[in-house]
């Protein structure tokens, strides 16, 4: 496992680890809205099977999020470092990429999409459709006022690099300020969209149903019967499905 670090467009320095296997496949994995490169240890499992199946993979920190430089998140700004990371891999050599992302990861995913490289994506309890959350229930009111007045916010994190994060007016509204035949008929390679059917998973995994229309022929949408968003008691499901998607289309 190497450390890496690459620099985005906008001057940020992204970090992360690259496990290499192939010298021409890669599997960059995209983590979820306050997460970092480890994802609770999902990405740490996966990268780990992944790699051990012949697969080189790379995981690293959004800007803003683990041992990146400090950014405020936004949407615009996960999807600049997702491009940057494609553009990282592709001069290193690798010139076949799969995108994997989970939750918020999933989408900055589809928005970064390069037909150019990228031959296929999965992605688990993807936002692929506008969700109107009520945020009173995920911060407090004193979190709540300082994004009134400021148009941003401090949250606090547990994470090895950092003890919080900066979350936007504009990262909150755009998870329901888009439309969802434009982003998902962009993407040309087969695509693997793993749901579960509890809590979040109820809300999202009916958006990704009636969006599978627009994604390219050979998608697949699979759905976990009990899983909640985390899918951490479910990873061996996880693991065979995800495994099984880059064995047969990458």
């Amino acid at each position: 496992m190497n450390q890496i670090s690459f620099m985005n467009d906008s001057g940020i320095t992204l970090r992360g680890v690259l496990q290499p296997a192939s010298p021409d496949k890669l599997v960059i994995m995209c983590h979820g809205f306050r997460g970092n490169r480890s994802s609770r240890g999902r990405f740490d499992r996966l990268a780990t099977t992944f790699q051990n199946l012949g697969f080189s993979v790379l995981r690293f920190d959004f800007g803003g999020c683990g041992d990146s430089d400090d950014r405020p998140l936004t949407l615009a700004g996960e999807t600049e470092d997702v491009r940057a990371a494609l553009t990282y891999a592709s001069r290193l050599g690798y010139d076949q990429i799969a995108l994997y992302g989970h939750s918020l990861g999933a989408r900055v995913s589809l928005e970064a999409f390069d037909p150019t490289l990228v031959k296929t994506m999965i992605l688990t309890g993807a936002g692929t459709g506008p969700v109107s959350y009520d945020w009173s229930e995920e911060f407090t009111q004193e979190q709540l006022r300082e994004l009134q007045q400021t148009g941003a916010f401090t949250h606090p994190v547990t994470d090895p690099y950092r003890t919080k994060i900066v979350i936007t007016r504009q990262m909150l509204a755009d998870f329901e300020q888009f439309n969802q035949k434009t982003l998902l008929s962009q993407v040309t390679c087969p695509t693997l969209i793993v749901h579960g059917t509890e809590g979040e998973e109820a809300t999202l995994m009916p958006l990704t149903k009636q969006g599978m229309r627009w994604l390219p022929k050979g998608s697949r949408l699979e759905i976990i019967d009990g899983a909640p968003h985390d899918f951490l008691d479910y990873m061996d499901d996880i693991e065979q499905l995800t495994s099984a998607w880059l064995c047969e289309h990458f």
